[in-house]
């Protein structure tokens, strides 16, 4: 079954896959770069920013030499932004190593970066063995062997590391990779999966027992939190009002941010301009967003003019509320 499930997913690949511009490089940067913003992040939302991040820091020396507000400006918007700061300390490593690592348990030893990555990394750009577990990798591999284990459990990821090793062509493993990887975010997918077009439906014990729409089998969902907020857009000759987080935060650290109703009591404050909604992880947000006026500058914030804002670290949130009032950045 091996070889046929390989040579029946590789030619699927080779005549479906999705073009893709980390796809078209063997440049381990690069390929790094892609990886670590592809961590639980979508590829439509990934794709623009690829390229922008890349011409601003297009070697890892340029990288590793950044300031942490640049590099915090070009990563506004994807979130997770310790990704950011890990990049930069691995960049940082590489360079002091002479060049980027070879070998799978020294790409593994960079900071920021797990068995996938190094996975992914070893495979791609230097063809080593080394097979991928992500979540499209472990929704396939659930269907394939109709695995009704948990997939949030480690016990569940060691054994299906294990499987997918075993089905790895250790003579194309970057083709491997990438095909199991576009099989689960194109075909096998969560919901609704396509098996009428799966290149391996012939292997599929899902499939055949007819089980396929209730797995994968993840642990129970966390409830998510319904929170309302109010950002103030406070303006003073065409500049705004923003605060920064500090070295302290527990999150966004050195992020700007717009201020909230309740930090700024002496406001006064005008008819909201609207709202929108915002996720993150299990939070969810419903943010109005309120012109407002004050008559002295209170401690601990600042006015940033127009060409100072485009190049600061802005929270997606913040983003969200400018662009609601009408302020281009």
């Amino acid at each position: 079954m091996t070889e046929e499930f390989r040579e029946a997913l590789a030619r699927w690949y080779d005549q479906h896959h999705r073009d893709l511009p980390w796809r078209k490089t063997r440049d381990p940067y690069r390929i790094w770069i892609s990886e670590v913003m592809l961590q639980q992040t979508r590829v439509s939302a990934v794709l623009p920013y690829y390229q922008r991040f890349l011409e601003r820091f297009p070697t890892v020396e340029a990288l590793a030499a950044a300031a942490e507000a640049d590099l915090l400006a070009a990563w506004a918007g994807l979130g997770y932004y310790s990704r950011a700061r890990n990049l930069q300390r691995a960049a940082k490593q590489i360079v002091a190593q002479g060049g980027f690592p070879r070998h799978y348990d020294q790409i593994r030893a960079l900071s920021g970066v797990g068995d996938y990555t190094a996975a992914a990394i070893a495979s791609i750009a230097f063809h080593l063995p080394y097979a991928v577990l992500d979540g499209n990798v472990m929704r396939v591999l659930a269907r394939l062997d109709n695995d009704p284990s948990d997939i949030t459990a480690s016990a569940t990821r060691k054994k299906m590391q294990q499987r997918v090793q075993q089905l790895l062509d250790p003579d194309e493993p970057a083709k491997f990779n990438q095909a199991m990887m576009e099989l689960g975010a194109t075909i096998c997918l969560p919901k609704q999966p396509q098996c009428g077009q799966c290149p391996v439906q012939t292997w599929c014990e899902a499939r055949h027992q007819g089980t396929q729409n209730q797995l994968p089998v993840k642990g129970r969902k966390q409830r998510s939190l319904q929170i309302e907020r109010v950002l103030l857009i406070v303006e003073r000759k065409g500049a705004i009002l923003l605060w920064r987080r500090g070295p302290e935060s527990p999150k966004l650290q050195g992020f700007w941010e717009l201020p909230e109703a309740g930090q700024l009591p002496s406001a006064k404050l005008g008819k909201p301009l609207g709202e929108f909604r915002h996720s993150i992880v299990n939070h969810n947000y419903r943010v109005f967003v309120v012109p407002a006026t004050l008559t002295k500058t209170p401690a601990g914030f600042q006015w940033l003019e127009p060409s100072r804002l485009r190049r600061a670290p802005l929270s997606t949130m913040a983003r969200k509320a400018l662009a609601l009032a009408g302020r281009a950045l």
